[in-house]
């Protein structure tokens, strides 16, 4: 193994997302590799580093990374040394793997990922790895090392037969259920709910955030036959509910959306506290504190974030139907207060997205910038632009503030010229790829 340096952890680093299947890099079919025989196969010859702590295991179509870095927030206040590992990253690829604790987070170190890519090369090159394996076993190896008292641990797509199902949580969470993914999880909400479902386990509390008439039966079936006892948050009263609307006031992930999300934490910090290993879980000051700076003591970002004020610049990355809908609808109602003079939407989807069914929901009264991000999956800009301003033809509205740019960085600096001496705001959105490239372009612009 050579010595490290930066050069030699970036080499390191491009690697595994060269030379093992990646989402971005890939198609997502491509990359996505279902069944745990390898990850159980990998994580035996790490020495199976996730029986070595407690986990709380997070899944669902929306929402499963605010939960999962809000429950890790409230976990390490009450004095528990915290992992949290959650996808995809939006700067740096070391932000997957956080821990909490003492009030601040850490990021794995780049010496330990490149020692640990450089020790596990063969095993990676036998069991032919996917991106997601690999960055799963580098999460939970150095969550042992590191002596972790538990672990939050997001699900990357389904749950069934996702890498990070080998683990045996305290609680099993299921946020919300939307079509996503439909080529690989099923085409109806019931079919999707019974893969994300697929992370319930014999004898563990299991929480679901939000039900559909068509999901909750599914819940419960399979809730049944595992033997889980299963809780709804949409239909509980959790004891930290009268604090929500001060909570979500102050909060720090301001999307409105986070009021489900809240309910569903609240809720799962009610199971929780039922294990005396949770008992600090009591102390209501210190959850309501740790959940108002989940953004700040996590590390969280791209989620209703504010990247600029002069102009605002707010990044999301929702990028399906039922997500986009209600960051579609937020803005509606900030445009409606009349604090800004205009709407300006910088916008990317990938090619296996429903765009068809999202036009309908995006505001009509913005000037839009369709983009396209460095990855293959993405729709390309032109076609994008096409489908839109035909759609905004059919039905007779003007196509003069549609837009198009080659890259995001051509696209951020059109919204930023657009704005100039204005009072507009600016949304980027669509695409978690257009929200992090747009944020290093944004930390690199002159001023900043």
């Amino acid at each position: 193994m050579d010595n490290y340096s930066e050069e030699a952890y970036l080499r390191k680093v491009e690697s595994i997302f060269t030379r093992y299947p990646s989402v971005q890099k890939v198609p997502f079919g491509d990359a996505y590799k279902p069944g745990l025989d390898h990850m159980q196969r990998f994580s035996a010859a790490l020495g199976n580093p996730h029986l070595k702590y407690r986990t709380i295991h997070v899944a669902g179509t929306n929402g499963k990374g605010s939960t999962a870095s809000m429950l890790a927030s409230v976990l390490s206040a009450a004095g528990l040394k915290t992992g949290l590992y959650t996808s995809p990253h939006i700067e740096d690829f070391r932000e997957r793997a956080r821990i909490l604790s003492g009030g601040q987070y850490s990021l794995v170190p780049k010496e330990y990922v490149y020692d640990f890519l450089c020790r596990c090369e063969g095993v990676m090159e036998e069991l032919s790895l996917s991106f997601f394996e690999i960055t799963t076993g580098l999460a939970f190896k150095w969550f042992a090392d590191q002596d972790v008292d538990v672990a939050v641990i997001e699900v990357g797509l389904g749950g069934r037969l996702d890498s990070t199902n080998i683990i045996t949580p305290d609680l099993s969470v299921v946020t919300s259920i939307a079509l996503d993914h439909c080529a690989l999880l099923g085409n109806t909400l019931g079919e999707i709910a019974r893969e994300k479902a697929g992370i319930f386990k014999k004898g563990i509390p299991a929480l679901a955030g939000e039900y559909l008439p068509e999901t909750r039966p599914v819940f419960e079936e399979v809730a049944g036959e595992v033997g889980a006892s299963l809780t709804f948050a949409q239909d509980a009263e959790p004891s930290l509910h009268r604090l929500s609307g001060e909570i979500l006031e102050r909060m720090d992930l301001r999307g409105k959306y986070q009021s489900k999300n809240l309910r569903t934490v609240l809720s799962a910090i009610d199971i929780l506290k039922r294990d005396p290993y949770y008992s600090n879980l009591y102390d209501e000051e210190k959850v309501a504190d740790a959940i108002i700076h989940t953004a700040h003591l996590s590390g969280f970002h791209g989620r209703w974030e504010r990247l600029s004020e002069d102009p605002v610049i707010i990044a999301d990355i929702g990028h399906n139907p039922a997500a986009l809908k209600e960051n579609f609808a937020q803005l509606d109602e900030i445009m409606s207060g009349g604090d800004y003079s205009s709407l300006i939407i910088v916008y990317a989807v990938m090619a296996d997205k429903d765009f068809r069914g999202i036009m309908p929901l995006m505001p009509e009264d913005a000037t839009y910038i369709f983009t396209n991000p460095a990855t293959s999956r993405a729709l390309p800009e032109k076609e994008l632009t096409d489908i839109f301003r035909n759609y905004y033809l059919e039905r007779g509205k003007p196509v003069d503030r549609i837009h198009d740019a080659p890259s995001v960085r051509e696209a951020v600096l059109m919204a930023l010229d657009l704005a100039k001496d204005t009072k507009a705001l600016i949304y980027l959105g669509g695409s978690t790829y257009l929200v992090s490239e747009a944020v290093g372009i944004l930390h690199d612009l002159p001023g900043d």
